[in-house]
């Protein structure tokens, strides 16, 4: 058995059905909306937007990143499932990973150290070690700019690739379909 069919078996066990949400005490006011056919069929269209909405979600939004891509969803008429498990490309082994980079991209967009020669901002941290004038000064914004471009980046390299890997799959049922046929 591989991986792929373990974890699709695991999803059937332990994902919540639609009969279930449905009786869901919770979800019964907004039940019409949140269980609208469209938000939870697998599309051209709406698996991409789940993709990118699951990554916005995913970086920006440190708690409730489920939640907020469930709601998310419904306006903007991505798939759900896709925007709620593209979410888990953030977990405690890649966050630490991507607040690097977006702190070293956020550095190279607000060219901190560049306007002046030398490096006076390393030179003054290192220097003084006040951390906390440190975080206010230079990090916090160039995680914050790092993290809004590595947000937009990310989502589109997502909605990309998944339109691109939908394409091909769809190519290669057709091809197949015609091998068959002729």
């Amino acid at each position: 058995m591989g991986v792929w069919s373990r974890f699709t078996a695991w999803a059937h066990r332990n994902l919540p059905t639609r009969e279930s949400m449905e009786q869901s005490r919770i979800l019964r006011p907004i039940a019409h909306r949140v269980l609208a056919p469209a938000l939870w069929r697998f599309t051209r269209r709406s698996v991409p937007r789940g993709v990118a909405l699951g990554m916005v979600t995913g970086i920006l939004i440190p708690l409730g990143q489920i939640p907020a891509s469930a709601v998310l969803a419904l306006p903007l008429r991505a798939n759900i499932p896709a925007a709620v498990l593209t979410t888990f490309f953030t977990n405690p082994f890649t966050t630490p990973i991507l607040w690097g980079a977006a702190y070293w991209v956020g550095r190279k967009v607000l060219r901190l150290d560049a306007a002046v020669p030398g490096s006076p901002v390393r030179d003054a941290v290192r220097d003084n070690m006040d951390w906390l004038q440190w975080i206010y000064a230079e990090a916090g914004p160039a995680i914050i700019v790092g993290l809004l471009v590595l947000t937009v980046v990310f989502a589109v390299i997502g909605y990309a690739l998944t339109a691109l890997g939908w394409r091909w799959w769809i190519a290669a049922k057709w091809r197949k379909r015609h091998n068959r046929e002729g």
